[in-house]
């Protein structure tokens, strides 16, 4: 069982910036995909973000290209979000999730990871 934990929420302005950590309980994420999800208030979760276990690779919803940058520490047994230009619309929890895979394999779907973590609030006024 992987337990994980975010951090680095909370209420910000419109264009401000936040940066997201999450780190596993006892485990380490070397061998884990992990990715950014968030989910609004009566909306259905969403991708945000993704990296590959290997770092090479990472992926962006649409909606936050150019904005968010996500990253891995493995030394550091940490994965961030970096949140620029922060609107409105991101407002939202967000959740941390990892998946256990092969260096190169890239996940989108929430469905396909297997752990997540409690989820930390990210509210930007306008």
């Amino acid at each position: 069982q992987v337990q994980l934990v975010e951090s680095g929420g909370g209420l910000v302005q419109a264009g401000d910036s936040l940066r997201l950590s999450c780190a596993p309980s006892g485990r380490t994420i070397s061998s884990y995909a992990m990715g950014w999800f968030r989910q609004a208030p009566g909306k259905e979760r969403e991708f945000v973000a993704t990296i590959t276990r290997s770092g090479g690779s990472t992926h962006y919803s649409d909606s936050v290209k150019g904005r968010f940058t996500i990253s891995r520490d493995n030394a550091k047994n940490t994965v961030y979000l970096q949140m620029n230009s922060l609107k409105a619309e991101d407002t939202a929890v967000y959740y941390c999730a990892s998946k256990e895979s092969y260096l190169f394999t890239v996940l989108t779907d929430w469905a396909a990871y297997d752990y997540w973590g409690q989820g930390t609030q990210v509210t930007v006024s306008s």
